[in-house]
Protein backbone atom coordinates (compact mmCIF):
# COMPACT_ATOMS: atom_id res chain seq x y z
CA UNK A 1 0.00 0.00 0.00
CA UNK A 2 1.16 3.50 -0.80
CA UNK A 3 2.53 5.57 2.08
CA UNK A 4 2.96 9.26 1.13
CA UNK A 5 4.68 9.95 4.43
CA UNK A 6 7.53 7.53 3.59
CA UNK A 7 9.41 10.17 1.60
CA UNK A 8 9.37 12.98 4.14
CA UNK A 9 12.71 14.63 3.66
CA UNK A 10 12.31 17.40 6.22
CA UNK A 11 9.21 17.27 8.43
CA UNK A 12 10.00 20.70 9.86
CA UNK A 13 9.95 22.26 6.38
CA UNK A 14 7.57 25.22 6.25
CA UNK A 15 6.51 25.27 2.60
CA UNK A 16 2.76 25.79 2.28
CA UNK A 17 1.29 23.13 -0.07
CA UNK A 18 -1.86 25.26 -0.34
CA UNK A 19 -0.19 28.47 -1.46
CA UNK A 20 -2.09 30.00 -4.38
CA UNK A 21 -0.55 29.34 -7.77
CA UNK A 22 -2.47 30.33 -10.89
CA UNK A 23 -5.81 29.83 -12.59
CA UNK A 24 -6.92 26.43 -13.85
CA UNK A 25 -4.41 24.98 -16.31
CA UNK A 26 -4.45 21.75 -18.27
CA UNK A 27 -1.51 21.74 -20.65
CA UNK A 28 1.34 22.85 -18.40
CA UNK A 29 2.06 22.78 -14.69
CA UNK A 30 0.74 25.85 -12.92
CA UNK A 31 3.65 25.64 -10.50
CA UNK A 32 7.23 24.79 -11.40
CA UNK A 33 8.01 21.10 -11.30
CA UNK A 34 10.04 20.35 -8.21
CA UNK A 35 13.53 18.97 -8.67
CA UNK A 36 13.77 17.65 -5.14
CA UNK A 37 11.51 16.03 -2.60
CA UNK A 38 8.92 18.17 -0.93
CA UNK A 39 6.85 17.36 2.10
CA UNK A 40 4.81 14.65 0.34
CA UNK A 41 7.11 13.67 -2.52
CA UNK A 42 8.30 15.08 -5.82
CA UNK A 43 5.73 17.23 -7.61
CA UNK A 44 5.16 16.21 -11.24
CA UNK A 45 2.17 18.37 -12.19
CA UNK A 46 -0.19 20.76 -10.43
CA UNK A 47 -3.55 22.33 -11.25
CA UNK A 48 -5.41 25.03 -9.32
CA UNK A 49 -9.18 25.45 -9.61
CA UNK A 50 -10.86 28.55 -8.22
CA UNK A 51 -14.55 27.89 -7.59
CA UNK A 52 -16.81 30.36 -5.79
CA UNK A 53 -15.51 30.62 -2.21
CA UNK A 54 -13.05 27.73 -2.41
CA UNK A 55 -9.76 26.95 -4.09
CA UNK A 56 -8.84 23.39 -5.04
CA UNK A 57 -5.32 22.14 -5.67
CA UNK A 58 -4.72 18.90 -7.55
CA UNK A 59 -1.12 17.69 -7.43
CA UNK A 60 0.37 14.67 -9.17
CA UNK A 61 3.34 13.55 -7.11
CA UNK A 62 5.86 10.75 -7.02
CA UNK A 63 7.58 9.08 -4.09
CA UNK A 64 9.70 5.97 -3.77
CA UNK A 65 6.41 4.06 -3.39
CA UNK A 66 4.97 5.27 -6.72
CA UNK A 67 2.77 8.04 -8.10
CA UNK A 68 -0.16 9.50 -6.20
CA UNK A 69 -2.64 12.35 -6.30
CA UNK A 70 -3.02 14.92 -3.56
CA UNK A 71 -6.28 16.89 -3.69
CA UNK A 72 -6.49 19.85 -1.31
CA UNK A 73 -9.25 22.36 -0.68
CA UNK A 74 -9.02 25.73 1.02
CA UNK A 75 -12.17 27.68 1.83
CA UNK A 76 -12.38 31.45 1.99
CA UNK A 77 -12.47 31.12 5.80
CA UNK A 78 -9.06 29.43 5.70
CA UNK A 79 -10.16 25.88 6.48
CA UNK A 80 -8.00 23.30 4.70
CA UNK A 81 -8.56 19.65 3.91
CA UNK A 82 -6.58 17.13 1.86
CA UNK A 83 -7.03 13.64 0.50
CA UNK A 84 -4.27 11.50 -0.97
CA UNK A 85 -4.78 8.42 -3.12
CA UNK A 86 -2.76 6.11 -5.38
CA UNK A 87 -2.69 6.93 -9.09
CA UNK A 88 -4.03 3.40 -9.71
CA UNK A 89 -7.32 4.51 -8.10
CA UNK A 90 -7.76 7.52 -10.42
CA UNK A 91 -10.10 5.71 -12.87
CA UNK A 92 -12.46 4.90 -9.98
CA UNK A 93 -12.58 8.57 -8.97
CA UNK A 94 -13.14 9.68 -12.57
CA UNK A 95 -15.96 7.16 -12.99
CA UNK A 96 -17.62 8.28 -9.74
CA UNK A 97 -17.34 11.98 -10.70
CA UNK A 98 -18.81 11.28 -14.15
CA UNK A 99 -21.71 9.42 -12.51
CA UNK A 100 -22.30 12.37 -10.17
CA UNK A 101 -22.18 14.80 -13.10
CA UNK A 102 -24.86 12.75 -14.84
CA UNK A 103 -27.09 13.01 -11.76
CA UNK A 104 -26.61 16.77 -11.34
Amino acid sequence: MFDPMADLSNPAQSDDPLAPTSNFATSAPSRPVSTGSSRYGEELHSITIRARQRTFYIDLKKSSNGKFLKVSEKSRGGQKSTIIFDIEDLPKFIEALQEMQGKA
